[in-house]
């Protein structure tokens, strides 16, 4: 049976059928924070992103993974965006596609940059190049602390229908592979109980509220600019019958936010992996 028909929905890289793939030296294991794994090989390939070539580029070939995977229709892998540093190839880490645009001299500026889009609407990632055209708000840079591996940055205070709230030291990360927006307890605690009718629902795992109930104005610190999130973004889901899952979601025993698509929809953001630094635009839309 052709992969293909093993996993419908899903475009499978098969490295017998490329005549510029070559096994490497290595094996990789990988757990994530809601307790997906996977597993596998190495192999090095030309990898094609967009119009930039990254040749002799570590490909890791999962020979086990977790079901979530291929019930994910929309994914057929990660890309591997996140610093170098905590790749798990062993007994040799391999370089990233940015590290391998950047060591070969693949882009201009040592960056890339994400626009998420929202329901029917185009988004994108330009690598070596800032689009100028998404947003007229200036980009602002913050230093990235990247020891964990993350692109993490303070969070030092958000705003609630316009009141402000110190987060004194705290960070988040921003990770493109997240959903939701996740913060610590007493901060959801704030954010759902300035909604009427809003609930802790265990057996959703979260937030929920009265779907024709007023969202409330909520803004978070990146460095020291505050970024509001959008109102079209604040609620996720539908949960019960005339209830909203909410966007916003306890960040459990992290001692960091993660600021997921909920709020990177809401902004333009440049990573600037050259200078360590990550530079956000409130999005116009």
């Amino acid at each position: 049976m052709s992969n293909a028909k093993k996993f419908p929905g899903h475009h499978i890289y098969d490295h017998a059928k490329s005549s510029t793939s070559k096994k490497a030296n290595g094996t990789w294991n990988i757990s994530y924070g809601d307790g997906s794994s996977a597993s596998g090989d190495v192999y090095t390939d030309v990898v094609t992103v967009a119009d930039i070539a990254i040749p002799n580029q570590a490909i890791e070939l999962a020979k086990k993974l977790s079901q979530s995977f291929l019930q994910d229709g929309g994914n057929d892998g990660l890309l591997g965006l996140a610093w170098g540093d905590i790749n798990t190839v062993q007994p040799k880490r391999v370089q990233t596609p940015v590290e391998n645009m950047i060591s070969k001299k693949l882009i201009d500026q040592h960056l890339f940059t994400v626009k998420l889009g929202r329901g029917d609407e185009a988004g994108f990632y330009s690598f070596g190049f800032i689009d100028t055209t998404v947003t007229s708000d200036p980009i602002k840079y913050t230093d990235v602390d990247n020891s964990q591996g993350f692109w993490q940055v303070a969070s030092t205070s958000y705003t609630l229908n316009g009141k402000s709230h110190s987060r004194a030291r705290n960070t988040t990360i921003l990770d493109t592979g997240t959903t939701l927006c996740l913060v610590a307890d007493d901060v959801v605690e704030a954010i759902y109980e300035s909604i009427e009718g809003a609930i802790y629902d265990n057996s959703q795992g979260g937030w929920k509220y009265p779907t024709n109930a007023k969202t409330p104005e909520v803004a978070f610190a990146i460095g020291d600019t505050l970024y509001k999130v959008n109102a079209a973004d604040f609620g996720y889901g539908p949960a019960d019958e005339g209830f909203t899952f909410g966007g916003i979601q306890s960040r459990g025993d992290l001692d960091f936010d993660i600021f997921g698509d909920v709020f990177l929809k809401s902004v333009y953001v440049v990573f600037n992996q050259g200078e360590k630094k990550v530079g956000l635009a409130q999005r116009d839309d």
